[in-house]
């Protein structure tokens, strides 16, 4: 399983086994990652899942699909490694990637 470290707001890290398939979303959820509000419980539909990609990492991840970048637009301090955790599936490739969670959601 890839390794993956949310970095929370208040700098705690958590280095949590990924299952490959499931969201960034739904493993920092299942994990107790604490920042991620997941409103619309990953439909793409609000900006509450919102992290930035270290940049070593971009990537793999990829960028935004077009209705994600439309979501980002309601995200605070959104920069360019910005992405919404719901819409990056867990890969194999990306053990070892680490994202940081943002001070607030949008």
């Amino acid at each position: 399983m890839p390794l993956i470290t949310f970095i929370e707001p208040d700098g705690a890290r958590h280095e949590v086994d990924a299952v490959p398939g499931a969201t960034l979303m739904e493993t920092a959820i299942r994990n107790g990652v604490r920042g991620i509000v997941a409103e619309c419980g990953g439909a793409c539909t609000c900006a509450t899942c919102h992290v930035y990609v270290d940049a070593d990492w971009l990537a793999v991840t990829g960028g935004p699909s077009p209705m994600e970048e439309d979501m980002l637009d309601f995200a605070f301090e959104v920069e360019e490694n910005s992405r919404l955790s719901c819409q990056i599936r867990v890969r194999d490739e990306m053990d070892g990637l680490v994202v940081t969670i943002p001070k607030r959601q949008g």
